[in-house]
């Protein structure tokens, strides 16, 4: 006789959703390409887009109890045409008409169109906004104007919002010391006379490109601090970047600089569950088999076809995550180790 019990029923009513989407990229300007001019890019309709983005999230059963925005919310093209104040307004008028709080990711396109002391000035910031889907929100890392903090939807789950621009010479004054710094680094691996070209035409040195960057050791030490707290309360994290840093979920020219460093604190931390990310518009997706961590790169809006779509709805259960995808983003069951 087989005293066994039964599995569990699984649950089917999710403990939360959230929206997520990448690379929007609006300017209000006729289509362009990509940078090796590969790839069609739809700056005016990407609005429409996210418009298609807010009306499934509204109109769903369960309302999402946030959106991750997760960087490059405007193009760089906004700031050669005085633009971007106007462009940032029209986007976030969109995102205003949804009924939920948006958690803004800063990405290269933010600092090709804003200062970083602008932008912690802006409703980009929303490490400081007042957000009824949060129950716990620990303070957030602000010294060296690094912009990253952590907040918790619900018991048991922690979100966190890192800065991949933090050592990079974008947004950085380039009398400062961590411009400098970014610098010499830059050119430790890249000595073209334009550092928006890769140094080499494959492999992973090609991520040392002047539009990426990465994490300061305060950041890095300030992120291994909030993983042990979430391992002591036994809680689920979800970690985002604009840059992706796992070299199987993306094209290596969009890998942060220091991926690596990265990497091994979330592999150190069982907490971790998922690593969600923008910058690379193809997407991409690797499970670590080692640590069981999701590493999740969304397609970029930016380069959608009008006829098609590119955001997703996820759902949150007690051992998984369910991505429902959008057009060119795949729907995925994301386990929890």
């Amino acid at each position: 006789m087989d005293d066994s019990c039964p599995p569990p029923p699984a649950q089917t009513t999710p403990l939360f959703t959230f929206g997520v989407i990448a690379d929007i990229q609006y300017a209000d300007i006729e289509d362009g390409s990509n940078y090796k001019h590969s790839r069609k890019r739809y700056y005016r309709n990407s609005l429409q887009l996210l418009r298609n983005a807010q009306h499934t999230w509204s109109t769903s059963a369960i309302t999402p109890r946030f959106t991750l925005q997760l960087g490059d919310i405007i193009d760089g093209f906004n700031k050669r045409h005085e633009a971007s104040d106007e462009a940032l307004d029209t986007v976030m008028r969109e995102f205003s008409s949804g009924p939920v709080q948006v958690h803004h990711v800063w990405g290269n396109h933010e600092f090709y169109n804003f200062s970083r002391d602008t932008l912690f000035r802006s409703r980009l910031n929303s490490s400081t906004a007042h957000c009824e889907c949060v129950t716990d929100r620990q303070g957030g890392l602000q010294a060296d104007g690094i912009y990253a903090y952590h907040f918790s939807p619900v018991p048991k789950f922690r979100f966190v919002v890192l800065d991949a621009y933090d050592v990079s010479l974008l947004g950085r004054e380039e009398s400062s010391v961590q411009y400098s710094n970014a610098l010499k680094l830059l050119k430790q691996h890249n000595d073209n006379e334009d550092l928006n070209h890769p140094p080499e035409s494959e492999g992973l040195e090609r991520r040392f490109v002047k539009f990426n960057g990465g994490f300061s050791k305060e950041q890095l030490d300030w992120l291994d601090t909030v993983l042990t707290l979430a391992d002591e309360r036994s809680e689920r994290v979800t970690v985002v970047s604009h840059l992706p840093v796992h070299p199987s979920s993306t094209d290596p020219i969009c890998l942060a600089w220091n991926y690596d460093e990265l990497l091994e604190i979330l592999h150190s931390h069982g907490s971790v569950v998922c690593f969600m990310a923008g910058h690379d518009h193809d997407g991409g997706y690797h499970r670590d088999k080692d640590s069981g961590v999701h590493y999740l790169t969304l397609e970029g809006v930016i380069e959608t076809p009008p006829d098609s779509d590119a955001f997703g709805t996820v759902s949150v259960y007690d051992d998984r995550m369910v991505l429902k995808g959008n057009g060119r983003i795949a729907d995925r069951e994301l386990l929890f180790p």
